[in-house]
């Protein structure tokens, strides 16, 4: 166990009430905004203290509120990438590494090989204001490992950039953390980032974890509608369980689910690239109208409403490649299907 944490903070009406763990490994903290996760890291590394609870890293207690154990940031080994990397802006990038480094007669050399690993040789006397936003992510990165931490926290690190420099300082980010042996721990509501990072995430809704799990369980079975949410599913239904289907009455429609469906559920979820076309021995197949057509860069979204559906019915998206919905027989109506594997039983 490289991580535990178990612990429960109010700020007003908002109430955090998280528990994981996490072993040498990179594990996404995953919620809206608003939902809890930066308070979380804040309370790791000992900027904010919980009420009750405990946080051991590595064996050591960082905080344990029966035992009156509190340490102070210094004395945790975490190192803490915030979102704007809080470089001190009156030192140069030399002088933003060396003030991390504990041993003072390595210090010249640590700095040296941080210059070195990171490729801010070319940079190291310049101030935070004339790097490049990949600059300064490294010169952050160096800090924190200059300081030899147990565990790496990362507060959404993209946040602020653009797409293109987002998808660059990921790749870099990535080949730097493979290098490290400890726990990381990465914020986010970025679902494709989590995937793209971290072999295992802890969802966050409205304060409260959710049991760990992989990305790929997220998307097959993500248990709640906050998970499939946070997964990128975007049709949602009121179910009613009847033996292995479900009756959605918003939608006049009643679909096999190929399984039982336990009687306490009561919503669906159905994401939007699982709704298809309907080819002939599908099963789950029904009638729509188009109501209406959004067009992106590299995909068709189609709103449709099911035949039997109610005027004020939430639509039904669809996600289809261009070349797949120009190759449909008529945009005005059409027959689809969701397989019963695809259709996400969900818990409210």
């Amino acid at each position: 166990m490289a991580l535990f944490v178990d612990i429960r903070k109010r700020m007003g009406r908002f109430q955090l009430d998280v528990r994981f763990q996490a072993e040498q490994e990179t594990l996404a903290l995953l919620g809206a905004s608003g939902c809890g996760k930066s308070v979380t890291l804040r309370c790791i590394a000992g900027i904010l203290s919980p009420d009750e609870g405990k946080i051991v890293l590595d064996g050591v207690t960082l905080f344990d509120s029966a035992a009156q154990i509190d340490l102070p940031p210094q004395r945790r080994q975490v190192g803490y990438l915030f979102q704007q990397y809080a470089l001190f802006p009156n030192m140069t990038t030399r002088q933003n590494i060396a003030v991390a480094v504990r041993d003072r007669r390595q210090r010249e050399a640590i700095v040296a090989e941080a210059l070195r690993r990171f490729q801010l040789e070319g940079v190291a006397d310049q101030r935070p204001w004339q790097l490049s936003g990949g600059q300064q992510q490294r010169c952050a990165l160096a800090r924190i490992l200059a300081a030899e931490p147990k565990a790496i926290l990362l507060d959404e690190p993209f946040s602020a950039l653009d797409s293109y420099l987002k998808s660059q300082l990921e790749i870099e980010l990535a080949e730097t953390l493979e290098r490290f042996s400890g726990t990381i721990l990465w914020v986010s509501h970025d679902r494709d980032e989590v995937f793209r990072n971290c072999r295992r995430v802890c969802v966050i809704d409205r304060g409260c974890s959710q049991p760990v799990t992989t990305p790929e369980e997220l998307l097959h079975a993500p248990g709640t509608e906050a998970a499939a949410r946070l997964s990128g599913c975007q049709n949602y239904a009121d179910a009613m369980p009847r033996e292995t289907d479900v009756s959605l009455p918003a939608w006049g429609l009643t679909l096999s689910c190929g399984r039982r469906v336990p009687a306490g559920i009561r919503r669906v979820g159905i994401r939007a690239c699982h709704v298809r076309p309907a080819v002939p021995g599908d099963t789950n197949c029904f009638s729509c109208r188009v109501v209406r057509v959004v067009t992106d860069a590299s995909s068709i979204t189609i709103l449709l409403r099911p035949e039997d559906a109610p005027q004020d019915a939430p639509l039904l998206r669809m996600e289809l490649g261009k070349d797949a919905w120009q190759a449909l027989p008529g945009h005005t109506q059409l027959t689809v299907t969701i397989q019963p594997q695809d259709i996400l039983l969900l818990e409210t």
